[in-house]
């Protein structure tokens, strides 16, 4: 093989094709590099590039998970943003309380799937249509009974 980047795209990969070919009875020898797993001294160094590999993934995930926790000591958000925003939300409950108004239309008026409006209005799945304005006040046909 000319070169070992050539054998895989990460360092995880070549391990694992290079014990695949070991298994098989299988050497491998890298021109560039001048490195023989076919010899003790190549297999050693193979086996320093493996600990190197594996010493900086564990390094790369240790500086994750402590970014993580530094956002979120800020107060950040972590995460895909919300779909809809509060005053989406309230434009949706509003076009709710008109009878006419369908929830697939106030869906695509706003741009998001059903299922996002379903979700960030949760009334809807208990199958009630928000009222807005006056909360308190009866309804027009309520009174009359």
């Amino acid at each position: 093989m000319p070169s070992l980047d050539r054998l895989g795209r990460s360092i995880q990969d070549l391990i694992s094709i290079v014990a695949g070919l070991r298994k098989r009875g299988i050497g491998f020898r890298s021109l560039h590099e001048a490195l023989d797993t076919t010899t003790p001294g190549g297999r050693l160094v193979f086996h320093v590039f493996a600990a190197l590999a594996e010493f900086i993934r564990e390094l790369i995930v240790q500086g994750t998970h402590e970014g993580l926790a530094a956002a979120r000591a800020r107060g950040e958000r972590i995460g895909r943003p919300p779909a809809m925003t509060e005053e989406q939300i309230l434009h949706a409950r509003s076009m709710l309380a008109k009878p006419e108004a369908s929830i697939s239309s106030i869906a695509k008026l706003l741009g998001i799937s059903r299922t996002t409006l379903y979700k960030y209005v949760p009334e809807l799945k208990a199958g009630h249509r928000p009222r807005v304005g006056v909360q308190d006040a009866p309804r027009l046909e309520e009174a009359r009974s």
